[in-house]
């Protein structure tokens, strides 16, 4: 529906972060998930105004991150 609309909608880049802690601090600089609870000078805080349509994704853990990959970067799954 809408939401593959979106998503689909343009181009995208993708990348991997590893490292320690590498998800906490990815979440910190992309920002909450709702735009208007995002901290000022994250991604989300400075540049988005809608949940629905966020220009950021960021795994929430290491499951869904290796889910993640695995769509993107099949090699490396």
């Amino acid at each position: 529906g809408e939401l593959v609309d979106f998503i689909t909608s343009g181009p995208l880049v993708a990348l991997v972060l590893e490292g320690e802690s590498a998800i906490t601090a990815a979440r910190q600089v992309i920002g909450a998930t709702d735009p208007l609870k995002a901290a000022t000078g994250s991604i989300r805080g400075d540049y988005a105004i809608a949940v629905g349509q966020n220009m950021v994704h960021g795994s929430d853990a290491p499951e869904s991150a290796a889910r993640e990959v695995a769509l993107f970067f099949p090699d490396l799954a």
